[in-house]
């Protein structure tokens, strides 16, 4: 059987850099560790820092003192501001490109602008987004979400970070009937574009296709939809103990493509158990 992984699978950028700096914490930080709400979107990652002393906490209630270490996607400013308030130790993870959105949902706030965040409202990338805008902002994921949106004279668009670029581009559509200016930021990460795009792919090329991630991290569950419309043998899973052999049966190739938030030893941990795999 022939198995095929997705070149861009693994960490991207962000989610590798936010590991890398909260295991330089862990090995140069004396002292309590923790991280305002999961790191990273993967639970098996989660349990591993907790072995090197890094707790994630759900909130700064439960932090009173050391080291805070703020997650890749980001927290609301009024967190930032009062873990700075308790005399925290902050180490900021969040990754440079959310760091960016962040940045321009400020700027179109403060230059007038009615704000649009495309995204999912309940995601905590996006929740950290909107909380740098004024009142006059919105979240919206298509352009029923923004049905009942008046005109407005000036709109500024930016996007969730791991959107699919068609959600992206139906609510600017939308929005250009809504307002005479309009300001777009593709604030979309290139390497979730890409990953869409090889995993796509893949996906017409295989007879099975293994999404591996966390069943919390939106980006791959976006990645199991899209493989799932071109292959319907597609399955998600978070660990190699996960995979049931009926899924293989008749297959002569399987694809293997992964979410933003997972690592290289879960992938690897994949592929050797479906080649230990005896299929009809």
């Amino acid at each position: 059987m022939e198995i095929f992984v997705a070149k861009s699978s693994g960490f991207c950028f962000g989610v590798k850099r936010a590991i890398n700096l909260a295991n330089n914490c862990a090995s140069e930080t004396e002292g309590e560790i923790y991280t305002l709400g999961p790191i990273i979107h993967n639970p098996q990652v989660v349990k591993k820092l907790e072995e090197a002393r890094i707790y994630a906490k759900k909130g700064l209630d439960e932090i009173d003192k050391g080291t805070v270490i703020i997650r890749s996607h980001g927290v609301r400013l009024e967190e930032l501001n009062a873990a700075r308030d308790k005399g925290l130790n902050i180490v900021d993870a969040t990754c440079p490109f959310v760091k960016k959105a962040q940045e321009l949902v400020s700027r179109l706030s403060e230059e007038g602008y009615s704000v649009v965040v495309v995204g999912e409202k309940d995601h905590p990338e996006v929740k950290g987004l909107i909380s740098y805008g004024t009142t006059d902002i919105r979240i919206a994921d298509s352009p029923e979400g923004l049905a009942d949106m008046p005109r407005k004279k000036r709109i500024g668009i930016i996007a969730q970070t791991t959107l699919p670029m068609e959600k992206l581009d139906a609510v600017v559509s939308f929005c250009l009937k809504k307002a005479s200016e309009i300001k777009v930021f593709n604030t979309i990460c290139n390497a979730t574009s890409i990953r869409q795009t090889e995993s796509a792919e893949l996906a017409a090329k295989a007879d099975v296709m293994i999404v591996v991630g966390g069943r919390n991290s939106a980006n791959t569950r976006r990645l199991a939809e899209v493989c799932r419309q071109i292959q319907p043998r597609t399955y998600h899973i978070e660990v190699a103990a996960e995979l049931d052999p009926s899924w293989l049966e008749g297959a002569s190739s399987v694809g293997i493509t992964s979410g933003a938030s997972t690592p290289d030893w879960a992938i690897s941990e994949v592929a050797d158990k479906i080649r230990s795999i005896r299929v009809k």
